[in-house]
């Protein structure tokens, strides 16, 4: 079977504070027969989408990665829901927005860049879903995480706007439990799964994410939940800090890297290049 090979956008914090969402991700790959190939100096997306209508500056790298992508005639793939909510949305702006792809456009003249909207933005998620497939998932995995019962955390920027990611239905989403079942572990459902965590509002108010952070923790504590998986750094930071350590967050890499039996690979990897950089 071929490798297909993918674009990558990792984005900044899967370089520094969420790099186990990172590495994990590209070892479980591998194993799923298929690759991410780092794009070569790729820009921040900037975090958060620009609501601006004449915010041109700040969409130009994203706009430069996605350009990329459709030179080497791949999708493009991210693992963030940030940079995922951001690239996807840029990439709405440039097939709908006239006045987006002008202005972008001109800007990049000077690279010999023009761009409207052809590469294809998945999330590694879609990648499994849509690409690899649950039961090729299923079939692939050699610890099984039996027993162990995961709460899915969505947060808001995977699902939202909806209309433009067309990641999963906004008000009953089912690709991280049809993940948490493919790896062998029982999903639990609660009502705040979908919901903010409270989000950039931790920089000026931290007792913003503090209230709805406790609030989702209790909630899937209330339903059964032993652990939460999410996609977002900075949902796990909020739901970890905020939510006082109730329930254990982690990145769904690595519990796919667990369930694939390409953890202990990884961490010995890390180990090894920790110790040499001591």
């Amino acid at each position: 079977m071929e490798t297909v090979t993918y674009s990558y956008f990792p984005g900044c914090t899967l370089k520094n504070k969420a790099h186990d969402l990172d590495v994990y991700a590209r070892e479980a790959a591998k194993a799923l027969g298929f690759e991410l190939s780092e794009q070569e100096e790729w820009q921040c997306c900037g975090g958060t989408y620009p609501m601006g209508k004449n915010e041109i500056a700040t969409k130009l790298a994203s706009v430069r990665a996605l350009a990329k992508a459709r030179d080497e005639g791949k999708s493009l793939v991210t693992l963030c829901s940030a940079c995922y909510n951001v690239l996807k949305q840029v990439n709405n702006d440039m097939q709908t927005d006239e006045n987006v792809i002008l202005k972008v456009n001109n800007y990049l003249k000077q690279d010999n860049i023009e761009y409207h909207g052809e590469a294809k933005v998945l999330h590694y998620l879609e990648v499994l879903r849509d690409v690899i497939g649950w039961d090729t998932v299923k079939k692939a995995v050699k610890n099984p995480l039996t027993g162990k019962k995961i709460g899915a955390y969505y947060g808001c920027l995977l699902l939202r706007p909806s209309k433009v990611l067309d990641f999963d239905n906004p008000e009953n989403p089912q690709i991280l439990e049809d993940f948490i079942k493919a790896i062998g572990a029982t999903p639990i459902i609660y009502g705040q799964r979908n919901e903010c965590c409270g989000a950039y509002a931790v920089a000026e108010d931290p007792s913003i994410p503090q209230k709805r952070s406790r609030a989702v923790i209790s909630n899937a504590e209330e339903f059964g939940a032993e652990l939460l998986v999410t996609s977002c750094p900075l949902c796990r930071y909020n739901l970890t800090k905020s939510g006082d350590g109730k329930l254990p967050v982690v990145y769904f890499s690595e519990l796919l890297a667990e369930a694939l039996g390409v953890k202990d690979a990884v961490k010995a990897e890390a180990d090894k290049k920790e110790v040499c950089c001591a």
